[in-house]
């Protein structure tokens, strides 16, 4: 295989797809079955993202182990390599993975395995960013995170004692960036899929691309 940027690496973070552990914000509206099922279609469509964009060779980061089956068969059907997240919290976990990459690699992104409006003018855009030394990237998400980052050092001070699933972990992170003196890029604003109303707005994603005539919401 020939990337783009063979010096980098995209690690997708993902949860096994264990009904009534994933999604669990759905189920006001679907089942827990169904939630579930929601969850393994939006890791396949940023699986099939990555794998089409030939940028740089991908990574899916599993949790709590690599064993489930649906992460065994991934590596059949996309060819990505399989990592355990290892850490108490996210931010731990996070910034393991980054020091586990960039000991091979000279950049790294890490993107959420459920953020449909991510495309791949965007994770070549957070490629071409990490140019810079020292540099962080980010794309912020309309709930107050953000779906990727990107660094091309390890920077442990970005995950320490955040408060992850909250609305403050972007303001957060950008406060950090600025006490620590990195260079910054963002990305332009995305959304990830966690609620009925974003499952509604995914929905009329997927019927726009289908009749390329109509505008997704």
């Amino acid at each position: 295989m020939t990337y783009k940027y063979p010096d980098a690496v995209l690690m997708i973070f993902c949860k096994a797809p264990v009904t009534g552990q994933v999604k669990t914000r759905l189920t006001t509206e679907l089942t827990a079955e169904q939630a579930m099922q929601v969850h393994i279609e939006l890791t396949q469509r940023t699986l099939q993202l990555t794998i089409q964009s030939h940028l740089c060779p991908v990574q899916l980061w599993c949790t709590p182990s690599t064993d489930h089956a649906f992460f065994t068969a991934s590596v059949q059907i996309y060819h990505v390599t399989l990592q355990q997240q290892q850490g108490v919290d996210l931010g731990e976990r996070m910034n393991n993975a980054f020091c586990t990459a960039l000991n091979t690699c000279s950049r790294a992104l890490i993107v959420g395995c459920d953020c449909p409006s991510i495309t791949e003018q965007d994770l070549e855009e957070a490629l071409t960013a990490l140019n810079q030394e020292n540099c962080c990237v980010l794309a912020p998400a309309e709930d107050g995170g953000y779906v990727l980052i990107g660094l091309n050092q390890p920077h442990p001070e970005l995950f320490n004692n955040m408060p992850w699933g909250t609305e403050l972990v972007l303001e957060h992170t950008r406060t950090r960036i600025k006490q620590y003196n990195l260079r910054y890029q963002e990305l332009k604003q995305q959304w990830d899929l966690d609620t009925p109303e974003d499952m509604a707005r995914y929905r009329a994603l997927l019927q726009a691309n289908e009749n390329p005539g109509l505008l997704p919401i």
